[in-house]
């Protein structure tokens, strides 16, 4: 969907999905002021045109036992086509990995890794990630804390 084609009322149920995606469709329609039927056609138009690409929850990893975050910058040591396509491969197997982006600049991937120890993180390191064919280096930062945990898009510039 176009965002030129987004207006203020789907914008309003966009930041309120983003907020509390829980929302019952009845709930929903009354906080951006709108008919329970009306809402739902909404809703399912954005679904349908990919503007909301799904739902999930926010979980706490400290409360699942997973006391270590990491980010940790990736350099491969080609980047033939077939050699790209393998790491992001393997990376979408590891559970450890929550997200990974490709980047600019002197490292070529930053994953966001999530463990229980330092421990697993080694174990991670180590067994899998150095020993992925083609990764050339690796550097780490762990998370000492979050100071703004993510909370959904900016949506005032459209």
């Amino acid at each position: 969907m176009d965002n030129t084609r987004l207006d203020r009322t789907d914008l309003a149920l966009l930041a309120e999905l983003q907020r509390e995606g829980r929302l019952s469709n009845a709930e929903l329609a009354e906080r951006v002021r709108l008919s329970p039927s009306a809402c739902l056609r909404r809703v399912q138009r954005l679904e349908q045109a990919g503007v909301l690409a799904g739902y999930t929850a926010v979980l706490d990893p400290a409360r699942l036992g997973l006391g270590l975050q990491a980010f940790v910058r990736v350099q491969l040591e080609r980047h033939e086509p077939d050699l790209v396509a393998a790491f992001a491969e393997r990376v979408n197997r590891w559970d450890e990995v929550v997200a990974c982006h490709a980047l600019t600049g002197d490292m070529d991937y930053l994953l966001y890794v999530v463990v229980q120890d330092l421990e697993h993180f080694s174990r991670f390191l180590l067994d899998r990630l150095l020993n992925a064919s083609g990764v050339a280096d690796v550097n780490t930062s762990f998370v000492l804390r979050t100071v703004k945990p993510p909370r959904g898009l900016p949506l005032s510039h459209l």
